[in-house]
């Protein structure tokens, strides 16, 4: 374990002693904060960027319930994170004592595993039981990543006295790691054979199609991915539809960037029909769900160790084994002098060139000029920030905007997403955690989600995190205005889905110390992030747009883009 986020209590002093002696050795790195549902978010964010599940300490009461949209996100994004809360011994539970509730089933739904110490208090574990409870948590934590809450009761005296601290610590090397001999690290062991389903075999030579949704792998398994990735691409010839969260930064041929606006008319089926390797859950876009219920059943979908039901289409055979031991489990055959049919390469040249006419339309349309909207943000964002510099698009209209508009390779940058759950809970804190691990991050939010995780902003001191907010105020939940919603006023709108508030968010960002300037047009937005990235720790930029004229501006550019290939199309045929 490398970082933990400690919250305030009295219960848990223990932990908190123990994590600043562990942070004062060098052992960890400890950050604090004194709003629970924030610092899980922020510890999630962390191990989602490092793969190795970071600590959240609380104490008892009301703070374990603040933990559970965290781990609910975790759970659903399949990633790593340990929640250790004090707790009352047993004698003092259901009789009236103060901050006492039943803390330990309030995360066990979620959780992939719940540890609990002797019921009557720590001090009364025997030191095997400890590692094995060490073991098993931190096991269960990686091996299908998700959340593992481990409840300790504490007996009182609960504060230890600098003699007794320092008895603790005593004849103890931090060069030396504690307790090695029990619980030494192993590499994470492949899951069981896969009984859901027969393994679906794909025949390279033939047509198909490969969509590659989120990441939610461990991380050591995603070497192992990107190079499967290329050599599966490299054998069969087939496109690649990415989401931008999938992971796939390896891929230099094959990607279809603005796949979400050519589909379903602009990539032409061969006559024979197309395979579908489907590679985790499946991005945000209901377009490609109709496309793909349109080519019936002959899908894969593997996740990376995630036994649970992840086709919503229920049209795929699943393979949960990750996908390179499937291509380790493939039958041996010797491609070297096979090729793919010429309808299909015919077919595959149109969709490359359909892809790059409708990128140079876009271009045209979204140049790095004039006011700004919120379709001409994705791709300015895209276009203007350094390569390799890691984005985290949150929920609702960023992630999607990213996918149609920003025309981007997933080589270029890594881009993260919460999507397990699609909640807009702790994205500021989500951000603030990636910044922690990765260095120099932007996070491009909407106003809703900013202002609902805004006890995020207290997470930036003393630590100065790098990370540059985006904010996309659009008067509320803009989202909502690209669906077919219909109120009679514009008022009844706004109260009941958009819901704008009143906060001025600079003014906000000023009161917490955070440096902040508003974007007025695309021409400033390059000299902003250039300011942003010569400051000390977290930065809020604040883009203004409209959700009526951003909603119109997204039909208009998915008509364009239609009505131009269908043009070439006529010309060509």
């Amino acid at each position: 374990m490398e970082h933990i986020v400690l919250c305030p209590g009295s219960r848990s002093a223990s932990l908190a002693l123990a994590a600043g002696a562990l942070a004062k050795a060098g052992r960890v790195k400890l950050l604090s904060a004194i709003d629970e549902r924030s610092a899980a978010f922020l510890a999630l964010g962390i191990g989602t960027a490092t793969g190795k599940a970071t600590a959240v300490v609380t104490t008892s009461g009301t703070a374990v319930a603040e933990l559970l949209p965290a781990a609910v996100e975790a759970d659903r994004s399949c990633q790593p994170i340990l929640f250790l809360t004090a707790d009352r011994p047993f004698r003092l539970k259901n009789c009236g004592a103060n901050q006492t509730v039943n803390q330990e089933e309030f995360l066990g739904s979620v959780c992939r595993g719940v540890q609990q110490s002797p019921r009557d208090g720590l001090h009364l574990i025997d030191s095997s039981t400890l590692y094995s409870l060490v073991e098993d948590s931190w096991s269960k934590a990686h091996e299908c990543p998700g959340p593992v809450h481990i409840n300790l009761a504490f007996e009182e005296p609960l504060h230890a006295t600098l003699k007794e601290q320092s008895d603790v610590w005593t004849g103890w090397s931090p060069d030396i790691p504690l307790h090695e001999e029990y619980f030494p690290f192993e590499e994470i062991q492949e899951f069981p054979v896969d009984v859901s389903g027969e393994l679906f075999k794909l025949d390279p030579l033939r047509p198909g199609v490969v969509i590659a949704g989120p990441w939610r792998g461990p991380s050591e398994k995603l070497l192992g991915f990107q190079e499967t990735l290329i050599a599966w691409q490299e054998l069969s010839g087939w496109p690649v539809l990415a989401d931008p969260l999938s992971g796939v930064s390896c891929l230099q041929k094959g990607l279809i960037k603005n796949w979400e606006l050519l589909i379903p008319s602009f990539l032409p089926i061969p006559q024979e029909g197309l395979q579908v390797l489907r590679l985790g859950p499946l991005p945000a876009s209901r377009t490609l769900e109709s496309w793909l219920q349109t080519l019936g059943p002959k899908q894969l979908l593997i996740t990376e160790g995630d036994f649970r039901k992840l086709d919503p289409l229920g049209i795929s055979v699943q393979f949960s084994k990750g996908f390179a031991t499937w291509w380790r489990s493939g039958p041996e055959r010797d491609f070297s002098n096979s090729s793919s049919s010429k309808e299909f390469l015919a077919t595959i040249e149109r969709w490359f060139e359909n892809d790059q006419a409708a990128q140079s339309f876009l271009e045209k349309l979204l140049p790095i000029q004039g006011s700004i909207t919120e379709p001409s943000l994705a791709r300015a964002l895209n276009r203007l920030l350094p390569d390799g510099l890691p984005v985290m698009l949150a929920a609702s209209s960023p992630i999607r905007d990213w996918i149609s508009f920003a025309g981007a390779s997933p080589s270029i940058r890594r881009c993260f997403g919460f999507r397990g759950a699609s909640g807009i809970d702790g994205t500021l804190s989500l951000g603030m955690g990636l910044a922690v691990a990765l260095g120099p991050t932007v996070l491009v939010s909407g106003d809703l989600a900013l202002l609902h995780d805004s006890n995020g902003w207290l997470l930036a001191q003393p630590k100065a995190i790098p990370l540059v907010v985006v904010l996309i105020d659009n008067g509320g939940g803009g989202i909502f205005k690209q669906l077919a919603i219909e109120t009679s006023s514009s008022e009844e709108f706004a109260e009941l889905f958009a819901m704008p508030q009143l906060v001025d968010q600079l003014a906000l960002a000023k009161a917490h110390g955070i440096p902040n300037r508003q974007v007025s047009c695309l021409e400033d937005l390059e000299i902003a992030l250039e300011w942003s990235f010569s400051q000390k720790g977290p930065v809020l930029l604040r883009v203004s747009t409209d959700p009526v004229r951003d909603s119109n501006l997204r039909n208009e550019l998915r008509k364009g883009v239609a009505q131009l290939l269908e043009s070439i199309s006529q010309n060509t045929f």
